[in-house]
């Protein structure tokens, strides 16, 4: 690809990540390179267990204890910015061996404060050429709304949460 573009899939519904995922397996299968991290996740979802099998897929490392931002302490905040902003420095280095990269629920990360809004809109605009960027989360900025290529909002209409059905594993893990 000559020009990368980016991707963003946001809003309140079920199906960003898997949607993100879903295109990077498309990406792998035809044999590009992806690069797959994920904020504020503990990395136990069920696409990253295939995903991390397939040799030209790059799976960045992720906190496993993550909570939710609400629940963290400002400790647990403070070290996961720590880690968040080392992992972005990781994967802006390694990024030029990539066709694809998904940073998933990384709207999330810069809208709590969590990661630094620059560093990704820095990112962005001086990303390597040809590398394609997903990148997911509810509620983005406007200024990364008006960076991305593709914007598909996914909205909830009905979800089982709603009657305490919760995640499971193979369909929301």
């Amino acid at each position: 690809m000559e020009k990368g573009l980016i991707h963003l899939y946001c809003g309140d519904g079920k199906g960003k990540t898997t949607a993100a995922m879903g295109l990077c397996l498309r990406a792998a299968g035809q044999g590009l390179s992806v690069g797959i991290a994920q904020f504020l996740k503990p990395g136990n979802s069920g696409e990253l267990n295939i995903l991390e099998h397939i040799p030209n897929v790059v799976i960045y490392p992720f906190i496993k204890s993550v909570k939710f931002t609400v629940a963290m302490t400002d400790e647990e905040r403070n070290q996961a910015s720590e880690f968040y902003t080392a992992l972005f420095t990781e994967i802006k280095k390694s990024a030029v061996n990539l066709d694809v990269l998904l940073l998933d629920e990384v709207v999330s990360a810069v809208t709590e404060k969590i990661l630094d809004a620059e560093l990704l809109y820095d990112f962005l605009q001086n990303r390597p050429q040809g590398l394609e960027v997903i990148i997911t989360g509810r509620n983005p900025p406007d200024r990364l709304m008006d960076m991305a290529d593709y914007i598909s909002e996914i909205k909830m209409i009905r979800h089982p949460y709603e009657k305490g059905i919760k995640a499971r594993p193979g369909i929301e893990l």
